[in-house]
């Protein structure tokens, strides 16, 4: 019997497909705006595995487009009440439930101040939703298990298509259109090698860049929240710095590197952590040799990413349960966190 994590988890592509058929119109008309009186400045407002989505949507607006994109420390309105500038700004909230509190004031505030709002939210009736100017569902349904899945991936591409929209980039939104046959494609491949070396795992790295960056961020999070592993993401250009020092004799490291410009860097630390003896798992393209992991391919290199955690989420789920875990009662965690 699956888990409600791997049922979730599988049902993604059909939800995504479903996902880009809806709203349409809303998306072209938030594109339309934002092109009419461009803003002067944009922030995302997110926690958890929703902030990992945010800085995915972050990465590509500022990597494809050159729009400066800011995550905001929340406390600077929560508990600092700083003065922010937030007229001509877009405030972009992301988040499943939309029912965090720490998230509505901030959304609340920028609205108030006259700043353009948006909520990519699953619960499009929630407080955090009523409170923005412009909500986009993510159609991902009710999500049972705790650790989120189908509702980070929903995340992702509702940011990227925030991105086409606002860019009227045709060249991403056509490979948007392709992303569920990506993922189901994804869903179908063989990662099992990943489940024998991170069983016994205590401390791992996990390594991305560019554009996958925020999925090593998210795999980092579902390694601790399913598996208990005490799992550290950093980029590869950071990793050579103090981190290198933890790295010994089948220290495990998983590196992902999906095409595109960070790719090659990617793959010359794998090798190189690999001749330091750490245990390395590269998830990279069919044509990469020296992969032990298979990363499906989208029809855009900025998407990549998104099918690799599609992938991601069927091993994590493996390597929670040949540890004895419960990857749908992750100790001590609720779907709502409220903090300030």
């Amino acid at each position: 019997m699956n888990s409600l994590m791997l049922d979730e988890a599988l049902s993604t592509p059909e939800i995504v497909a479903a996902q880009l058929a809806a709203d349409g119109e809303r998306y072209a008309a938030l594109g339309s705006a934002l092109r009419a009186q461009p803003p002067t400045a944009a922030v995302t407002i997110a926690r958890g595995s929703s902030d990992h989505a945010a800085s995915y949507m972050a990465y590509l607006l500022m990597a494809r487009y050159g729009q400066l994109v800011t995550s905001l420390p929340m406390s600077l309105v929560t508990l600092y009440n700083a003065p922010l500038v937030t007229q001509g700004t877009l405030a972009v909230a992301v988040s499943q439930s939309g029912r965090s509190p720490d998230l509505i004031e901030p959304i609340d505030v920028f609205r108030r101040g006259q700043a353009t709002t948006v909520a990519l939210v699953n619960d499009a009736s929630s407080p955090l939703a009523v409170a923005s100017e412009w909500v986009m569902p993510l159609h991902a349904g009710a999500e049972k298990s705790v650790a989120a899945t189908k509702s980070f991936i929903c995340s992702l591409s509702a940011g990227a298509r925030l991105a086409a929209s606002w860019q009227d980039d045709r060249e991403l939104m056509a490979a948007l259109n392709k992303l569920p046959e990506a993922l189901s494609a994804a869903c179908a491949l063989d990662w099992s090698a990943g489940i024998e070396a991170l069983a016994g795992a205590e401390r791992m790295m996990v390594i991305g860049r560019g554009t996958g960056l925020a999925i090593a961020q998210e795999a980092a999070l579902k390694f601790k929240e399913t598996c208990m592993i005490q799992a550290e993401v950093f980029s590869s250009a950071e990793v050579q710095h103090g981190p290198m020092a933890l790295v010994d004799a089948g220290y495990p490291m998983l590196v992902f590197a999906p095409r595109g410009p960070a790719q090659a860097g990617l793959i010359t630390l794998a090798a190189q952590m690999r001749g330091r003896g750490a245990r390395v798992l590269l998830a990279a393209t069919p044509d990469i040799a020296e992969r032990q992991l298979t990363l499906a391919s989208t029809g855009s290199d900025d998407l990549d990413p998104i099918a690799a955690i599609q992938s991601f989420y069927v091993l994590v789920e493996a390597v929670a349960r040949a540890r004895g875990r419960n990857p749908d009662s992750p100790p001590h965690l609720n779907k709502v966190t409220s903090t300030m």
